[in-house]
């Protein structure tokens, strides 16, 4: 009869707690006991080996998913005390890109509590722990992002990741960490936003942006070239809005989930940022018409400084493109297919005073 192999791999915790040996002990009593006992043959292998021979057995198991470590008073006790529970964010902007992110995100840290991440050196102010490889860095890696709050009742520490809003798999890590975190997104007619975002690409020489034309990329069948079809899902999943948002509530409540109307963003910032405030519960309020000016040679609001100065956006927001063929633009919208079953905020609960964009495809 051909002999069976079986694996099994020991894992504790109780080495951890105050340099207790116990977990070892046990292991190593226990390996004496089948050796001397039993005709069963033990061998081991080093902790790398190991753990690939692990992932082998578990494959589900490759992808972590990381828990709030302050919800247990367990982790909490072998914490280092230079650790705290507040350096994680108590919201997140979400995207989707070329929506006004980034002009959000500025008029954001202009309040005297509401305070973002540190710069990333790869991706400058957006993080993007939970939708890429940088969510295997773990959790301290994330916080070190963070600055300690002067003051954990009033500070609202935040980070903006425009690619987390159609990511599959952000919303179940995000819900996993900070399920008591807010959300913002922010929607504009999905047709300008693919062909902003197709500008974009081309402004920074994306080579499969420069090598089809926009009309190729929105009308490209199954048949067309692999290049070209993944430069197509780029372009237009992003505009899934309907897709994206009920993946979100199916993590997160409605009334943690905020939609800002684009457009109105970027005509009437005052008026949308005190929504934003009233959804947060940040105080003291701040006065965004007075801090707010609009600038007609960028052609956007920007911030007022003494003396009457202002602060802008860079030079590569608010860029001019060329203006969308109206036969491009309406074989686009063709493919914008209005949800009525969503209602204009996909059935999400917001405040009143906050116009709803209707384009939910």
């Amino acid at each position: 009869m051909e002999s069976m192999r079986v694996i099994s791999i020991f894992m504790t915790h109780l080495s951890n707690y105050g340099n207790d040996r116990l977990g070892l002990y046990t292991f190593v009593n226990l390996a004496n006991f089948v050796h001397t006992w039993t005709n069963l043959k033990l061998q081991t292998l080093p902790p790398v080996q190991l753990a690939h021979k692990y992932f082998e057995l578990f494959p589900e198991q490759k992808d972590p998913l990381w828990q709030n470590p302050c919800d247990d008073k367990r982790h909490r006790d072998i914490w280092s005390k230079e650790k705290t529970c507040d350096r994680l964010p108590k919201f997140l902007v979400v995207g989707p890109q070329k929506t006004g992110t980034t002009a959000l995100y500025l008029f954001l840290i202009m309040h005297p509590s509401i305070i973002s991440n540190s710069p990333s050196p790869k991706t400058f102010e957006e993080v993007q722990f939970f939708n890429r490889n940088n969510y295997h860095r773990g959790i301290d890696w994330y916080m070190d992002f963070f600055p300690t709050p002067s003051n954990v009742t009033t500070d609202f520490l935040f980070e903006k990741s425009a690619n987390y809003f159609h990511s599959e798999e952000v919303p179940r890590r995000a819900a996993s960490l900070i399920p008591k975190a807010k959300i913002i997104t922010i929607l504009i007619d999905p047709s300008d936003r693919a062909y902003s975002w197709y500008q974009h690409q081309r402004s920074h020489e994306d080579p499969a942006a420069l090598k089809f034309s926009f009309y190729q990329v929105i009308t490209a069948g199954p048949r067309a070239p692999s290049e070209l079809r993944a430069l197509q899902k780029r372009c237009l999943a992003p505009g899934w809005y309907a897709t994206h948002i009920e993946r979100w509530l199916t993590y997160f409540p409605p009334y943690q989930l905020l939609i800002i109307d684009g457009q109105q963003l970027r005509t009437d910032p005052s008026t949308v940022m005190d929504e934003v405030q009233k959804f947060l519960g940040v105080s003291p309020h701040y006065n965004y018409s007075e801090a707010l000016t609009f600038d007609s040679h960028k052609g956007f609001w920007c911030q007022l400084l003494e003396e009457g100065k202002t602060k802008c956006l860079g030079k590569s927001k608010g860029r001019k493109y060329p203006p969308m063929d109206s036969e491009i633009s309406r074989a686009l919208k063709k493919q914008c297919v209005v949800l009525s079953r969503y209602g204009p905020f996909g059935g999400v609960n917001t405040e009143p005073g906050l116009k709803s964009p209707n384009y939910m495809s």
